[in-house]
């Protein structure tokens, strides 16, 4: 499924037009957005939580040329389902 099976799917088990549907959703997408750019964990209970984290700066190599450079720090998100979720999926 993709973003545009979700909005169709949305649109079609709410009755609601498929425009709507779409705002409600790049609404909801914003909003984890922004909410881990801030920097804050993002809970939906019977489904997961959202966090970010921070990777090290460490060395790496240029593949072309096999010089040691410095891979800089970087901040990333993770997802991780809760037990309902997990357990909807066996």
């Amino acid at each position: 499924m993709n973003k545009t099976d979700l909005i169709y799917s949305i649109a079609k088990r709410c009755d609601i037009p498929r425009k709507h549907s779409r705002k409600v959703v790049d609404i909801i997408i914003d909003h984890i957005s922004t909410s881990l750019a801030d920097g804050h964990q993002v809970q939906l209970l019977g489904f997961g939580s959202f966090e970010t984290r921070e990777r090290a700066q460490r060395k790496g190599r240029n593949p072309k040329t096999g010089e040691e450079i410095i891979i800089p720090a970087t901040r990333y998100a993770v997802f991780s389902p809760c037990s309902e979720f997990k357990d909807a999926l066996k």
